[in-house]
């Protein structure tokens, strides 16, 4: 359904050759795809314009159609666009409005995926497998994406399957402001960041360095004594009697999480508390995540958490000025690097 909002240009004065009295305009424009429509107003509030109104809609047999009802003639475009529930529907709708951009004569196309569908498949673990992360980056950059901007990553050598700049945010200062507000004296005071498995060891790791807790890592492994190669979870690190915070990137059927919150309450933590930025939440992940082993959860909204997706325990925290000060940033020619202070 078309947006009635008007679009809103930033005006920047540009070098002029000498003897030119007139003014070049660079204008910013943000569309937003159909997958999250809140997420990118909640954007342009923060970046105190309007987004540009785009029609959208699905032919009776399945085919999608996107129109721009303003001119995109010159301007630096930023098309938000999320991945929720129908991911497939999501990229070929993405892909569409790149296309329909490039065609409409814009001067640059920043694509802003909070969350890089398919980025779980980044390499060929056996014979015969695709590598999908890349083939989406060939897509995006065939259909008209000039620019990518992504944040935390799953696998951070994606930002060199795309040929142009990537900009990787990280949602680490979200959520992090969050509990140091949120938590109690005692939880500040027994906290420890747990890893819930060895492929997170370096993002705990940075937890652990910012807040100042000690990093425990949960190790799964094949128990010899117990035919059928059944896998227990060792835990690396001192958990009894602490607040336990378990930090990772998304959160999809819950299984890892559970299971790691479930060996931190069997070796005797006090409370464990989930921060993560992706809600996938696929089924069945809100089942599992309501476990009484998990005291909260915390996330971002970088994927729609739809309704029927929340529950009591359940926090999510806008993403939205971090996205907007990074596209500040990138209209402006500035550096978003220094949103993050070296931060990994």
């Amino acid at each position: 359904m078309a947006s009635k909002n008007k679009t809103v240009s930033l005006d920047i004065e540009q070098g002029i050759a000498p003897g030119k009295e007139q003014k070049t305009r660079k204008r910013m424009v943000v569309v937003s795809g159909s997958a999250h429509p809140q997420l990118a107003a909640d954007v342009t509030e923060c970046l105190g314009i309007e987004l540009a109104p785009t029609e959208h809609r699905t032919f009776a047999s399945g085919e999608i159609y996107t129109r721009f009802s303003v001119s995109m003639r010159g301007t630096d475009v930023f098309l938000l666009q999320s991945f929720g529930e129908n991911v497939n529907e999501d990229i070929m709708e993405t892909l569409i409005m790149l296309d329909a951009l490039k065609r409409a004569s814009a001067k640059r196309v920043t694509l802003v995926m909070p969350y890089y569908p398919y980025s779980r498949q980044d390499k060929k673990g056996r014979g015969r497998e695709p590598i999908s992360a890349r083939l989406i980056t060939d897509l995006i950059a065939t259909a008209g994406a000039d620019r990518i901007m992504s944040v935390d990553l799953h696998a951070s050598q994606i930002q060199g399957f795309f040929n142009g700049p990537v900009d990787h945010l990280f949602a680490k200062p979200v959520l992090e402001s969050h509990f140091l507000e949120s938590f109690t004296p005692d939880e500040r005071d027994t906290l420890t960041v747990v890893s819930p498995d060895m492929g997170r060891v370096r993002v705990a790791d940075t937890w652990s360095d910012s807040l100042g807790a000690p990093l425990a890592i949960i190790h799964k492994r094949r128990d010899p004594r117990v035919a059928n190669q059944v896998s227990v979870h060792e835990i690396v690190g001192a958990v009894e009697g602490r607040t336990c915070l378990l930090v990772d990137d998304m959160i999809d059927t819950a299984g890892t999480i559970v299971k790691a919150a479930q060996a931190l309450k069997e070796n005797g933590a006090k409370k464990v508390i989930v921060g993560a930025t992706h809600a996938v939440f696929s089924d069945p992940a809100i089942e599992r995540l309501q476990d009484e082993s998990i005291d909260r959860v915390v996330v971002t909204d970088t994927v729609p958490v739809p309704e029927h997706h929340r529950f009591d325990g359940l926090t999510v925290l806008s993403a939205a000025p971090l996205l907007a000060r990074a596209i500040q940033e990138v209209f402006d020619d500035g550096s978003v690097t220094s949103m993050f202070d070296g931060a990994a």
